[in-house]
């Protein structure tokens, strides 16, 4: 368990349901701890079921809460629709979709596999706007509900040799802020979470381990995510050293901040 204080789950989302994508490691395990700690009953979808049933099994014993797993592969464009009828099926009133899941891949974009990159567009672009619609219109029928949404420090400039995996995330800020924006009418709060290098998988997944420097804790990462949702705001950065980053770039011209993520980013000479 995390030392970070963890009071606004059970006052904001207790009694009630949430799904996570993505739950079954990192950022995702550590949403669903604070939220399991704070009552809400959870489901958990990932692609691998041993992990999410391992979790399941733990969140119940530990927090007595209601757990349900339903292992999906984002990467499939039929995923969402088949999470949203297991939700139906069960009579699971969503309360809390977090569009969690998502990957990266290093290198030159010629040198990365082809079905990789469309992959990364499918399960960081196209599956958060297939689950939020999906779940969306229950959320305005009740007048209540949240989204939150994982972007990244990533999103406000362009990354060489991550630069699909920047550009999804660019696409996750902007359609969380802009639906913010559209859904204050119908009471329902959407916020972006943008952390910078975290203790997860991701670095490891993505081939990027040497560029993994101060990284903060998944269970931070997270309880400052769900913390701005609650409180309304509609995105989120996660550490003080990268909102300092992120919005310092604006004084600097686009194309110098583009060179010199380049410099720090581009693969060494073998």
């Amino acid at each position: 368990m995390s030392q970070i204080d963890k009071p606004l789950a059970r006052g904001t989302w207790s009694g009630k349901w949430a799904l996570i994508t993505g739950a079954s490691a990192g950022i995702g395990v550590a949403l669903a701890e604070e939220l399991a700690a704070g009552g809400t009953k959870l489901v958990l979808t990932a692609r691998r079921k041993d992990r999410l049933d391992e979790l399941a099994r733990r969140l119940t014993a530990t927090y007595k809460t209601t757990t349900e797993v339903f292992p999906a592969d984002l990467a499939d464009s039929n995923a969402p629709e088949k999470i949203f009828a297991f939700t139906k099926e069960k009579n699971l009133e969503i309360e809390l979709l977090i569009n969690n899941a998502g990957f990266g891949q290093y290198g030159e974009l010629h040198s990365v596999e082809t079905q990789r990159l469309l992959d990364m567009v499918q399960v960081n672009c196209h599956a958060v706007v297939h689950l939020t619609r999906l779940f969306l219109p229950e959320m305005i029928a009740r007048r209540r509900g949240d989204i939150l949404i994982l972007a990244s420090t990533a999103s406000f400039q362009a990354v060489p040799y991550i630069s699909t995996y920047a550009a999804t995330k660019a696409f996750d800020l902007l359609f969380a802020e802009g639906l913010a924006e559209e859904m204050k009418p119908y009471g329902i709060r959407i916020c972006a979470l943008c952390p910078g290098s975290t203790e997860s998988e991701f670095a490891a997944v993505a081939g990027q381990e040497k560029f993994l420097r101060k990284a903060e804790t998944a269970e931070k990462v997270a309880h400052t995510g769900l913390q701005a949702l609650a409180a309304g705001r509609s995105y989120v950065i996660s550490g003080l050293g990268n909102y300092l980053g992120a919005h310092g770039e604006r004084l600097v011209p686009r194309r110098l901040v583009t060179k010199i993520a380049a410099g720090m980013f581009k693969p060494e000479k073998k």
